[in-house]
């Protein structure tokens, strides 16, 4: 049956206007267990699986590291967005933030939590990347990715949990435009100096502040220390410890 103009109108209006009203708020603790993600992190659990060669995707201990990357991308997607408070996704939530009236949430704000998150465990059958769209202060995008072990750039999937805030979506990056995506090999060396393989860092920790100038530094530095985002941070620090005793995470 073919479905009138108006009637096809309306309903992608409807489906448009779901989409942002729901993407307008963080996901709640219980968004990554609904049936919907379960079965999404499923699929990026086989997807990552895929990633790797015949006979190493068999072994218990590759699936059981690709499970738990999985799982822990929606998980910590979620989360992330939930500290970062931002009530409104993608660019909106930028412009949010230029205009100094909300501190957290852009890009590559995304970019270093979520490498933060997928860098607890030691990995021994994946690494995790950074990448970036177009690389101009307009119009770039930042994102992680995940790859086997020892393979390269664009042989990953890319998990960006900035454009839908924090309901993660992800993309083959070899499926992305080679011409405006690229690695970004230099970001995972400066991150993974504070964020080694394993490392116990809360989820409250900020690789960078902004500080009272507008200035982005390493949290870790005097300056920022000094700054209002600083004292933010410790204080949400401080909540986390309360409300998860005994873990570096809230999920």
């Amino acid at each position: 049956m073919k479905i009138p103009v108006g009637q096809s109108l309306l309903r992608t209006t409807l489906a448009a206007l779901t989409l942002l009203v729901v993407g307008c708020y963080p996901p709640p603790p219980q968004y990554p267990y609904t049936p919907l993600v379960t079965e999404r992190r499923s699929t990026l659990h086989d997807k990552l699986l895929e990633l790797l060669p015949e006979q190493e995707r068999q072994l218990p201990a590759a699936q059981a590291e690709a499970r738990w990357l999985a799982d822990t991308a929606y998980k910590a997607a979620a989360a992330i967005a939930r500290l970062n408070n931002s009530n409104f996704p993608g660019w909106a939530g930028n412009a949010l933030i230029n205009a100094y009236l909300q501190d957290r949430g852009l890009c590559w704000h995304y970019q270093h939590d979520m490498y933060r998150e997928l860098r607890r465990r030691n990995l021994h059958f994946f690494r995790i990347g950074c990448c970036v769209r177009d690389h101009t202060e307009l119009t770039e995008h930042n994102c992680v990715y995940i790859a086997a072990a020892g393979d390269f750039w664009p042989q990953a999937w890319v998990l960006d949990a900035w454009m839908w805030n924090g309901r993660l979506k992800v993309d083959r990056a070899t499926e992305l435009d080679a011409d405006d995506w690229k690695d970004l090999p230099e970001i995972c060396d400066m991150l993974s100096m504070t964020y080694t393989e394993g490392h116990t860092y809360p989820e409250e920790h900020w690789f960078s502040i902004r500080c009272d100038d507008g200035r982005y530094l390493i949290s870790s530095s005097n300056q920022a220390r000094a700054s209002a985002q600083y004292r933010r941070m410790y204080e949400n620090i401080q909540k986390g410890q309360q409300q998860h005793p005994n873990s570096a995470t809230s999920y």
